[in-house]
């Protein structure tokens, strides 16, 4: 059993060659191994000694967290039904050792009998979490509330596993079969793309026979640019009930309603249990914002901003549509089409016009230059195992030595989970077992088309975004210099300040130099010309008030949610008193986006949906050091860079995500540079 992939640690994964039927008898064993350690280091003669503990505990627990990592990796990009049914079987074992690592007593114990004076400040600091962790991991517990922990902690890690589940689920069994008559309005390369998928799922398809799906690429430029309302009201109505009571007949076996509900009542038992008054606070207690008040405070204060504003730009809509579309009476899968109509007409360009400008490869190479420029590194093409013949692997360098590798998987596709994230395959550390240092290696995955023919896939300017988003997260785990593993890049940050990084590169996708390294049109090669980038500029904060007070609503939502006093309470009905507070447009009774709210039911977001707020004001603030200093040839400084590299991405963890900041800016965070940015500083001001 030794050469099976999923036990070789010797160095990257070996994707093409695990298989569903290693998942069970590897992982039991990794576990097993895991096991072994921690009674080893939990025996009343071994020393309480940093070193000595990660020699036998840690390496056992980070080969686990290795092969555990690579079949969830594949569970969410390359979903079958052999490969969803080994998980689940190993899930609840997987579940149930993590529980009993942190509810250890004895453990514990060992750990607070560490001698602090013998270690140095990274490990110091790892020590600090480490000992946290303990606590809200329940190994203050004793007897019947230890168990119970235990259980709830396997209940909630099945129940989110499902609730991802039925959300792929749902997503990937939606499909409507349209003619070309129906497409009216939709970009080209949509209308090429969907005849192919029609044509491979049935060969024998009559020409202009469209298949339509709920993924990202086709859903939203069929609501931006499809001139039938029919259309529209057929694809809506299927995205926001997917995995609901309101989903279609033959799908309600997706209903996430009874999840939900016994999520939130397992995690409120979970609160209860280590001394919380609800999971709000218990979430709250290892990031930077010191109470679910705070937060709410924050999102009301920021939702009062930008309320005028919001109100605003929906009058603009209504306006719009009454006097230029005749549409007299707008409804809710209407907003989309009108708002690109309104761009279109406000800003005389259009996004499809802007896409010809940006294939991806280009968008690739143009991101690494100023990636390079900036951090002082090189990217390189690198060669290993993947798990799809899309995915493209590269290696990041700085003086020739090794910092880190990435695997880039772009492309949307059945049986991959929707949206865009970075995860970890492994984190560098100085592994005591070997005595050398590992590099770091991260997952940076998307969901965008995936081109025609011999065409490259064209990216819209907000996938670019997502791109650089991504990346931003991949550079905080890549380029860090701390050495160990649970203190390194992103492990360890403060959950509100883990998007600084990847916020902060978004804003490089707005500068006139970057977009012309990231440009070039399809068919002639031109970079993206003066007169198109300053219509694009004129555009940036086109809505920014109702879309701040969108992301304000499911922030909003998810932290009343998690702190609502009153069980008896629906989420339905909290979701509705949010949106009575926040929105300025109104959204249907019969809407479920709760129901595929994946961020907060399985994504590790719950109660901490607020961070992309949070952060985003940090990495605002962050990126304004970048404009103070920015180059007389308009590029950005090195020197500004370097520090930023330094004081932020390299230092991880290893410090409070405050400290690290002040460290870079000189000062703590202000609000103002969010509001500048996003087009609201000077009513703010009025």
């Amino acid at each position: 059993m030794s050469n099976l992939a999923l036990l070789d640690f010797n160095d990257l994964p070996r994707f093409d060659e695990i298989t569903p039927e290693q998942v069970m008898p590897c992982i039991s064993q990794l576990v097993q191994d895991a096991k072994e350690a921690l009674a080893q280091v939990s025996q009343e003669d071994f020393p309480p000694v940093w070193d000595s503990m990660a020699q036998v505990l840690d390496v056992r627990t980070e080969k686990l967290s290795r092969a555990w990592g690579a079949v969830n990796h594949l569970n969410s990009v390359a979903d079958n039904p052999a490969l969803r049914a080994a998980y689940n079987e190993a899930l609840p074992l997987v579940t149930e050792f993590w529980t009993q690592l942190g509810s250890s007593s004895e453990l514990y114990k060992k750990y607070k009998s560490i001698d602090k004076s013998a270690l140095n400040p990274v490990q110091a600091q790892a020590l600090k979490k480490a000992l946290k962790g303990f606590v809200l991991s329940g190994a203050e517990l004793q007897g019947e509330d230890k168990a119970k922990f235990a259980n709830i902690q396997t209940r909630l890690s099945e129940l989110s596993q499902k609730f991802s589940e039925n959300v792929l689920d749902a997503t990937d069994a939606w499909s409507y079969l349209a003619s070309t008559e129906e497409l009216a309005g939709a970009p080209s390369d949509l209308l090429k793309s969907t005849e192919q998928h029609a044509l491979k799922e049935d060969p024998n398809a009559a020409p202009g026979t469209h298949k339509l799906t709920l993924k990202m690429p086709c859903y939203l430029p069929l609501m931006q640019y499809a001139h039938s309302r029919e259309l529209r009201e057929r694809l809506y109505r299927a995205y926001v009930t997917r995995a609901s009571d309101q989903s279609q007949a033959d799908h309600l076996q997706f209903d996430n309603t009874k999840i939900i509900e016994q999520i939130l009542a397992l995690r409120r038992q979970e609160a209860k249990l280590l001394g919380f008054e609800n999971f709000a606070q218990l979430s709250l207690a290892t990031k930077m914002a010191k109470s679910p008040d705070e937060v709410i405070e924050f999102l009301r204060s920021l939702a009062k901003r930008a309320k005028p504003y919001a109100l605003k730009d929906a009058q603009e809509l209504r306006e719009f549509a009454d006097q230029e579309l005749d549409l007299k009476e707008p409804t809710f899968w209407d907003w989309t089409y009108v708002s690109e109509r309104l761009k279109e007409a406000k800003y005389s360009f259009s996004e499809q016009e802007l896409k010809a400008y940006f294939p991806a490869p280009v968008v690739l190479k143009g991101l690494f230059k100023i990636v390079e420029k900036l951090f002082e590194v090189e990217i390189k093409s690198d060669r290993a195992a993947t798990w799809n013949e899309h995915v493209e692997f590269y290696k990041i360098e700085r003086d020739g030595t090794l910092l880190g590798q990435f695997y880039l998987d772009p492309g949307a596709r059945t049986g991959k989970r929707g949206g865009a994230w970075m995860d970890d395959v492994r984190a560098r550390w100085f592994r005591p077992d070997e005595k050398k240092l590992q590099t770091p290696v991260a997952h940076l995955v998307c969901n965008f088309s995936q081109g025609t023919g011999n065409e490259p896939p064209l990216l819209t300017h907000d996938e670019v975004i997502t791109l650089f988003h991504e990346f931003g997260h991949g550079l905080h785990h890549m380029l860090t210099q701390i050495n160990e593993r649970d203190v390194a890049g992103i492990s360890g940050v403060e959950w509100d300040a883990v998007e600084l990084p990847s916020q902060f590169m978004e804003n490089f996708c707005w500068e006139w130099g970057i977009l012309q390294e990231l440009s070039a049109h399809i068919k002639t090669g031109e970079k993206l010309p003066r007169s198109l980038f300053d219509k694009m500029i004129a555009a940036k904060n086109f809505q920014s008030g109702l879309q701040t007070l969108r992301q304000v609503e499911f922030a909003l939502f998810d932290m009343l949610l998690h702190t609502n006093p009153d069980p008896s309470k629906s989420f339905m009905n909290i979701l509705h008193e949010v949106r009575v507070e926040t929105a300025v447009l109104p959204s249907p009774d019969w809407g479920r986006t709760p129901h595929s709210f994946s961020h907060i039911f399985a994504g590790g977001y719950a109660a901490g949906y607020y961070s992309y707020k949070w952060a985003e004001v940090l990495s605002a603030d962050a990126y304004s050091a970048f404009e103070e200093s920015v180059l007389p040839s308009g590029e950005p400084d090195v020197q500004t860079g370097r520090r930023y590299r330094m004081n932020i991405l390299e230092v991880g963890g290893s410090r409070p995500a405050l400290e690290s900041f002040i460290a870079f800016r000189g000062r703590e965070p202000s609000i103002d540079a969010l509001m500048r940015h996003q087009g609201m500083m000077e009513r703010a001001e009025a």
